[in-house]
């Protein structure tokens, strides 16, 4: 079962330019937290293949050992353009049985989870799979309450739970998108994970969160 794994990357983002390449406290770059966590999953056989998909050459350098350039086309950077279209793209020109989505954005995501998600999928019991965070709180909609009682709220760890899609990892076969057209399918599994690895970096405070976190980490001497 060949498991291919794949990076979407532009370089000219508006709202955090040079996010992807923007370096930590260390030095290192955000593109390379993530790339080197699927280099493991490469050097265990979780997935054959990882390729980061990139209109712009420049990012060539950046790009650990045993991680292929795919050159995508120019105009999947463009302002209007959805993901669903980068990852039809994607998976026409590259074959496989399962593909590992992956995103530079949410670096702090554990390897173990990726794998978790990855796994699930191989085995056969799922077409699809997605990391995700658990929300038991109070939510409202149009100006009204939306799962709870207004006048007889429960304790948050009574609520029914909520699970919001991290961005992080997204696992599908390719029979599952190409009938689905989506990275998801009905009844995907859905792998939960801390709150730490939920950050997602839009804004130049989101990526200053991650690098306290990673640097607090690294000095702790944590695997993530």
């Amino acid at each position: 079962m060949k498991t291919v794994a794949f990076v979407p990357i532009k370089l000219n983002n508006e709202r955090l330019p040079g996010k992807n390449i923007k370096e930590f406290y260390d030095g290192t770059p955000l593109i390379k937290l993530v790339l080197n966590k699927l280099v493991k999953l490469l050097d265990d056989n979780t997935v054959d293949e990882v390729y980061v998909y990139c209109s712009d050459e420049a990012i060539i350098p950046y790009l650990p050992e045993g991680v292929k350039f795919l050159q995508r086309p120019a105009f999947l950077d463009e302002k209007t353009t959805k993901g669903r279209l980068i990852y039809e793209e994607f998976v026409k020109t590259v074959e496989a049985d399962v593909y590992l989505l992956e995103h530079v954005t949410t670096p702090l995501v554990k390897v173990a989870h990726i794998k978790d998600c990855v796994d699930h999928v191989k085995s056969g019991e799922y077409e699809s799979a997605f990391t995700a965070k658990k929300m038991q709180t109070f939510f409202w909609k149009g100006g009204e309450p939306l799962n709870f009682d207004l006048f007889n709220p429960p304790r948050t760890q009574d609520m029914e739970p909520f699970f919001i899609e991290t961005t992080s990892t997204f696992v599908f076969t390719r029979d599952s998108f190409l009938r689905n057209h989506s990275r998801t399918s009905p009844n995907p599994y859905m792998c939960e994970v801390e709150e730490i690895e939920a950050i997602d970096i839009d804004y130049a405070e989101d990526f200053e969160l991650a690098d306290l976190v990673y640097k607090m980490k690294k000095e702790k001497g944590e695997e993530f």
